[in-house]
């Protein structure tokens, strides 16, 4: 049996908004769900057979460019384009997968995964930019980026988030021990772009760290809050400050691996990014 990872791109557009993330559940439609069916349509595989398992369970409204799953398949191809092909032209318009690879048995979407990169991104003027407001969070008040930019520092190296977990919906307890890489705040004119870069993250995490960034850059409280709330453990002091941001703002950029679970196997056919673009050329132009 060979291991196929793809890559997705995960465009969520008002059509979709019906979508509420990817892990799978059938009534309201997830992602997961989704290209599911397109697989089991495609391969004739039940479900159970697929195993399909997505590196990161985003939640309802947020975006994913860097989006990566992997499948088993108990078929050899001499091409990937003709299956990348099928996957596109049965999936609606707002989901694409921008590659397909063979993987090595050892490859897993999920656990191979050595880190992970959001953007969040929000758009400080007060009018809002039309053709930005599905993907940007609007700030009428001006906000400080050097004092959220002194405070992201704050987050940076290994923390236990569990001030900045909100409960999850399902049974698993996660460890709330993560390590933040970086935390860049980075203005373009009116868009102000948060770019973190961590181990996992945990349920809302991101939006709750971005929320208290938020908060701080309005100066409504002082940087020196982020050491605090991280302290005391506890999700009920971060919410004496701040809400979680709004979803549409936040999207899953990348998923990087460690480099000997991106060896491809021997014989095997060539990645597929498309018939009609590269990898180079494929890409959105807010990311």
């Amino acid at each position: 049996m060979a291991a196929l990872a793809l890559a997705l791109a995960l465009a969520l557009i008002s059509s979709l908004s019906y979508l509420v993330g990817w892990q799978f559940q059938v009534s309201p439609p997830t992602i997961q769900c989704i290209v599911e069916k397109a697989l089991i349509q495609i391969t004739k595989l039940e479900r159970e057979c697929l195993h399909f398992v997505g590196a990161s369970r985003t939640d309802t409204g947020v975006h994913a460019w860097g989006q990566v799953a992997h499948f088993i398949t108990p078929f050899n191809y001499d091409s990937l384009e003709t299956i990348h092909a099928a996957l596109n032209g049965l999936l609606p318009s707002g989901i694409r997968v921008r590659e397909i690879s063979a993987a090595t048995p050892e490859f897993h979407a999920r656990f191979s995964a050595k880190s992970k990169v959001y953007h969040y991104k929000i758009y400080n003027d007060t009018i809002m930019d039309p053709f930005q407001r599905h993907y940007v969070y609007h700030s009428v008040y001006k906000l400080n980026s050097a004092a959220m930019r002194e405070a992201a520092k704050m987050f940076i190296r290994k923390h236990d988030f569990s001030a900045f977990v909100n409960a999850s919906r399902n049974d698993r307890v996660p460890d709330p021990v993560k390590t933040i890489f970086r935390f860049d705040v980075i203005e373009m004119g009116p868009l102000i772009q948060l770019e973190v870069e961590g181990s996992g993250f945990l349920y809302r995490q991101v939006r709750n760290m971005v929320a208290l960034l938020i908060q701080i850059g309005k100066e409504a409280i002082p940087t020196e809050i982020v050491p605090k709330i991280l302290a005391t453990l506890d999700r009920r002091e971060l919410a004496k400050y701040a809400l979680s941001a709004p979803p549409h703002g936040l999207c899953l950029v990348s998923v990087k691996y460690n480099q000997e679970h991106l060896l491809l196997p021997s014989d095997c056919p060539t990645t597929s990014f498309g018939r009609h673009h590269t990898i180079t050329k494929c890409k959105l132009p807010f990311y």
